[in-house]
Protein backbone atom coordinates (compact mmCIF):
# COMPACT_ATOMS: atom_id res chain seq x y z
CA UNK A 1 0.00 0.00 0.00
CA UNK A 2 1.27 3.39 -0.75
CA UNK A 3 -0.46 5.43 2.29
CA UNK A 4 1.52 5.35 5.67
CA UNK A 5 -0.91 4.43 7.87
CA UNK A 6 -0.91 3.27 11.86
CA UNK A 7 -1.07 0.48 13.60
CA UNK A 8 -4.99 0.35 14.66
CA UNK A 9 -5.94 2.34 11.47
CA UNK A 10 -6.81 -0.51 8.94
CA UNK A 11 -8.09 -3.58 8.19
CA UNK A 12 -5.84 -6.76 8.46
CA UNK A 13 -6.11 -7.29 4.96
CA UNK A 14 -4.74 -3.70 4.47
CA UNK A 15 -1.61 -4.42 6.65
CA UNK A 16 -0.63 -7.23 5.37
CA UNK A 17 1.73 -5.85 2.44
CA UNK A 18 2.75 -3.13 4.32
CA UNK A 19 4.52 -5.91 6.94
CA UNK A 20 6.29 -7.44 4.03
CA UNK A 21 10.17 -5.36 3.62
CA UNK A 22 10.04 -3.89 0.48
CA UNK A 23 6.98 -4.66 -1.15
CA UNK A 24 4.64 -1.19 -1.82
CA UNK A 25 2.27 -1.62 -4.65
CA UNK A 26 -0.85 0.31 -5.23
CA UNK A 27 -4.44 -0.86 -4.16
CA UNK A 28 -5.67 -1.71 -7.25
CA UNK A 29 -2.42 -3.73 -8.24
CA UNK A 30 -2.92 -5.96 -5.18
CA UNK A 31 -6.11 -6.56 -6.03
CA UNK A 32 -5.92 -7.45 -9.11
CA UNK A 33 -2.70 -9.69 -7.96
CA UNK A 34 -4.86 -11.62 -5.49
CA UNK A 35 -7.56 -12.23 -7.87
CA UNK A 36 -5.18 -13.56 -10.68
CA UNK A 37 -3.16 -15.39 -8.45
CA UNK A 38 -6.31 -17.71 -6.78
CA UNK A 39 -7.54 -17.49 -10.61
CA UNK A 40 -4.37 -19.20 -11.72
CA UNK A 41 -4.07 -21.30 -8.74
CA UNK A 42 -7.52 -22.78 -9.31
CA UNK A 43 -6.72 -23.73 -13.18
CA UNK A 44 -3.53 -25.06 -12.76
CA UNK A 45 -4.90 -27.23 -9.83
CA UNK A 46 -7.99 -28.11 -12.35
CA UNK A 47 -5.58 -28.94 -15.01
CA UNK A 48 -3.13 -31.21 -12.92
CA UNK A 49 -5.75 -33.56 -11.12
CA UNK A 50 -8.57 -33.19 -13.64
CA UNK A 51 -11.19 -31.22 -11.58
CA UNK A 52 -12.79 -28.78 -14.13
CA UNK A 53 -16.19 -29.20 -11.99
CA UNK A 54 -14.49 -26.79 -9.05
CA UNK A 55 -13.55 -24.58 -11.39
CA UNK A 56 -16.98 -22.22 -11.80
CA UNK A 57 -17.29 -22.39 -7.77
CA UNK A 58 -13.91 -21.16 -7.56
CA UNK A 59 -13.88 -18.14 -9.42
CA UNK A 60 -16.94 -17.04 -8.10
CA UNK A 61 -15.50 -17.31 -4.68
CA UNK A 62 -12.65 -15.46 -5.82
CA UNK A 63 -14.79 -13.16 -7.74
CA UNK A 64 -16.54 -12.34 -4.23
CA UNK A 65 -13.50 -12.23 -2.29
CA UNK A 66 -12.38 -9.89 -4.71
CA UNK A 67 -14.91 -7.54 -4.84
CA UNK A 68 -15.22 -7.42 -1.35
CA UNK A 69 -11.41 -6.56 -1.28
CA UNK A 70 -12.70 -3.46 -3.18
CA UNK A 71 -15.21 -2.49 -0.80
CA UNK A 72 -13.60 -3.19 2.20
CA UNK A 73 -11.14 -0.76 1.05
CA UNK A 74 -13.25 1.83 -0.01
CA UNK A 75 -15.06 1.73 3.42
CA UNK A 76 -12.14 1.82 5.54
CA UNK A 77 -10.56 4.63 3.41
CA UNK A 78 -13.92 6.59 3.52
CA UNK A 79 -13.81 6.33 7.12
CA UNK A 80 -10.18 7.43 7.49
CA UNK A 81 -10.94 11.00 5.32
CA UNK A 82 -13.87 11.50 7.84
CA UNK A 83 -14.08 13.15 11.58
CA UNK A 84 -14.09 9.85 13.13
CA UNK A 85 -14.77 9.45 17.18
CA UNK A 86 -11.12 7.63 18.53
CA UNK A 87 -13.28 4.75 20.10
CA UNK A 88 -15.03 4.26 16.71
CA UNK A 89 -12.18 4.05 14.72
CA UNK A 90 -10.35 1.57 17.43
CA UNK A 91 -13.10 -0.80 17.62
CA UNK A 92 -13.76 -0.92 13.87
CA UNK A 93 -10.34 -1.67 13.07
CA UNK A 94 -7.91 -1.72 15.98
CA UNK A 95 -9.89 -4.74 18.54
CA UNK A 96 -9.57 -7.28 15.33
CA UNK A 97 -13.03 -8.67 16.23
CA UNK A 98 -13.38 -8.45 12.36
CA UNK A 99 -10.57 -11.55 12.40
CA UNK A 100 -12.32 -13.74 15.41
CA UNK A 101 -15.46 -13.66 13.16
CA UNK A 102 -13.95 -14.60 10.41
CA UNK A 103 -12.22 -17.43 12.37
CA UNK A 104 -15.51 -18.46 13.99
CA UNK A 105 -17.42 -18.90 10.68
CA UNK A 106 -14.17 -20.18 9.13
CA UNK A 107 -14.42 -23.37 11.91
CA UNK A 108 -18.09 -23.73 11.55
CA UNK A 109 -17.95 -24.19 7.79
CA UNK A 110 -14.89 -26.75 8.10
CA UNK A 111 -16.95 -28.50 10.66
CA UNK A 112 -19.97 -28.66 8.10
CA UNK A 113 -17.98 -29.83 4.82
CA UNK A 114 -15.77 -32.49 6.45
CA UNK A 115 -18.29 -33.72 9.33
CA UNK A 116 -22.10 -32.82 8.86
CA UNK A 117 -22.42 -32.87 5.01
CA UNK A 118 -20.69 -36.04 4.68
CA UNK A 119 -22.99 -37.63 7.19
CA UNK A 120 -26.30 -36.07 6.30
CA UNK A 121 -25.69 -36.90 2.57
CA UNK A 122 -25.66 -40.07 0.67
CA UNK A 123 -22.68 -41.62 -1.02
CA UNK A 124 -20.79 -39.73 -3.39
CA UNK A 125 -23.62 -36.41 -2.98
CA UNK A 126 -21.43 -34.79 -0.23
CA UNK A 127 -20.59 -31.18 -1.61
CA UNK A 128 -16.32 -32.01 -1.61
CA UNK A 129 -17.01 -35.26 -3.39
CA UNK A 130 -19.12 -33.31 -5.75
CA UNK A 131 -16.10 -31.08 -6.55
CA UNK A 132 -12.89 -33.00 -5.77
CA UNK A 133 -13.58 -36.84 -5.88
CA UNK A 134 -13.56 -39.60 -3.18
CA UNK A 135 -10.18 -39.01 -2.99
CA UNK A 136 -9.48 -35.89 -3.34
CA UNK A 137 -5.79 -34.43 -4.00
CA UNK A 138 -4.43 -32.69 -0.88
CA UNK A 139 -3.17 -29.40 -2.79
CA UNK A 140 -6.52 -29.27 -4.03
CA UNK A 141 -8.39 -29.10 -0.50
CA UNK A 142 -5.67 -26.67 0.75
CA UNK A 143 -6.06 -24.23 -2.30
CA UNK A 144 -9.95 -24.59 -1.21
CA UNK A 145 -9.62 -23.72 1.90
CA UNK A 146 -7.31 -20.80 1.54
CA UNK A 147 -10.16 -19.61 -1.00
CA UNK A 148 -12.70 -19.79 1.58
CA UNK A 149 -10.82 -18.36 4.01
CA UNK A 150 -10.60 -15.52 2.08
CA UNK A 151 -13.90 -15.16 1.75
CA UNK A 152 -14.82 -16.19 4.64
CA UNK A 153 -12.87 -13.06 6.92
CA UNK A 154 -14.71 -10.65 4.01
CA UNK A 155 -17.99 -12.07 5.69
CA UNK A 156 -16.91 -11.63 9.33
CA UNK A 157 -15.57 -7.94 8.58
CA UNK A 158 -18.77 -7.35 6.64
CA UNK A 159 -21.04 -8.55 9.59
CA UNK A 160 -18.34 -6.82 11.83
CA UNK A 161 -18.35 -3.35 10.31
CA UNK A 162 -22.48 -3.55 10.44
CA UNK A 163 -22.55 -4.12 13.95
CA UNK A 164 -19.99 -1.08 14.65
CA UNK A 165 -22.21 1.27 12.13
CA UNK A 166 -25.21 0.56 14.52
CA UNK A 167 -23.25 1.47 17.99
CA UNK A 168 -22.05 4.33 15.95
CA UNK A 169 -24.90 5.92 15.10
CA UNK A 170 -26.75 5.13 18.13
CA UNK A 171 -23.46 7.07 20.36
CA UNK A 172 -22.48 9.58 17.91
CA UNK A 173 -24.22 12.83 16.18
CA UNK A 174 -22.76 14.63 13.71
CA UNK A 175 -22.89 17.63 11.34
CA UNK A 176 -25.23 16.80 8.36
CA UNK A 177 -22.56 16.10 5.44
CA UNK A 178 -20.23 14.04 7.59
CA UNK A 179 -23.48 11.79 8.62
CA UNK A 180 -24.82 11.87 5.02
CA UNK A 181 -21.31 10.29 4.24
CA UNK A 182 -21.45 7.89 7.32
CA UNK A 183 -24.90 6.87 5.41
CA UNK A 184 -23.23 6.06 2.26
CA UNK A 185 -20.64 3.75 4.54
CA UNK A 186 -23.41 2.44 5.80
CA UNK A 187 -24.34 1.36 2.03
CA UNK A 188 -21.15 -0.02 0.68
CA UNK A 189 -21.70 -2.25 3.48
CA UNK A 190 -24.90 -3.53 2.17
CA UNK A 191 -23.50 -3.56 -1.12
CA UNK A 192 -20.25 -5.73 0.59
CA UNK A 193 -23.14 -8.03 2.05
CA UNK A 194 -25.40 -8.30 -1.29
CA UNK A 195 -22.08 -9.63 -3.34
CA UNK A 196 -21.95 -12.46 -1.35
CA UNK A 197 -25.28 -13.65 -2.65
CA UNK A 198 -23.20 -14.64 -5.53
CA UNK A 199 -22.79 -17.56 -3.64
CA UNK A 200 -26.17 -18.71 -3.20
CA UNK A 201 -26.17 -20.69 -6.94
CA UNK A 202 -23.44 -22.82 -5.49
CA UNK A 203 -24.66 -23.64 -2.04
CA UNK A 204 -28.90 -23.56 -3.17
CA UNK A 205 -28.78 -27.32 -2.07
CA UNK A 206 -27.40 -27.42 1.26
CA UNK A 207 -29.67 -25.93 3.36
CA UNK A 208 -28.20 -25.18 6.27
CA UNK A 209 -24.86 -22.94 3.92
CA UNK A 210 -27.94 -21.75 2.05
CA UNK A 211 -29.72 -20.41 5.21
CA UNK A 212 -26.82 -19.17 6.88
CA UNK A 213 -25.30 -17.59 3.98
CA UNK A 214 -29.31 -15.53 2.90
CA UNK A 215 -29.83 -15.05 6.59
CA UNK A 216 -26.26 -13.10 7.07
CA UNK A 217 -27.10 -11.00 4.15
CA UNK A 218 -30.25 -9.92 5.66
CA UNK A 219 -29.25 -9.51 9.03
CA UNK A 220 -25.95 -6.88 7.63
CA UNK A 221 -29.09 -5.14 5.25
CA UNK A 222 -31.40 -4.62 8.47
CA UNK A 223 -28.38 -3.50 10.67
CA UNK A 224 -27.01 -1.08 7.86
CA UNK A 225 -30.78 0.07 7.20
CA UNK A 226 -31.46 0.88 10.82
CA UNK A 227 -28.09 2.87 11.11
CA UNK A 228 -28.98 4.87 8.31
CA UNK A 229 -32.45 5.66 9.68
CA UNK A 230 -31.13 6.94 12.74
CA UNK A 231 -28.84 8.83 11.32
CA UNK A 232 -31.57 10.22 8.59
CA UNK A 233 -33.28 11.12 11.32
CA UNK A 234 -30.70 12.75 13.84
CA UNK A 235 -30.01 14.65 10.76
CA UNK A 236 -32.99 16.19 9.81
CA UNK A 237 -33.90 17.16 14.10
CA UNK A 238 -30.85 18.83 12.98
CA UNK A 239 -31.68 20.80 10.72
CA UNK A 240 -34.63 21.79 11.98
CA UNK A 241 -33.18 22.92 15.39
CA UNK A 242 -30.40 25.26 13.35
CA UNK A 243 -33.18 26.06 11.16
CA UNK A 244 -35.46 27.73 14.14
CA UNK A 245 -32.75 29.26 15.93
Amino acid sequence: MTESLEYGETWVYESLLGTVPGVRVSSRTAIGLQFLGFEAAILAVAAIYDLWAAVVPGTVAVVVATVGSWLMLRFSRTVRDLPTPTAYRRLLFGSSIDVVLGVMAFVALVTYLFVVDPQGSEAGSALLVELFGVDPPALAIGLALLVLWDVVYRIGTCWWASVVGLWRALTYEFEPEPTRAYQRIDAINVGFAAVQLLLVPLVADRVVLLVVLVGHVVAVAVVATLSITIQGRRKTMTAVSVDHR
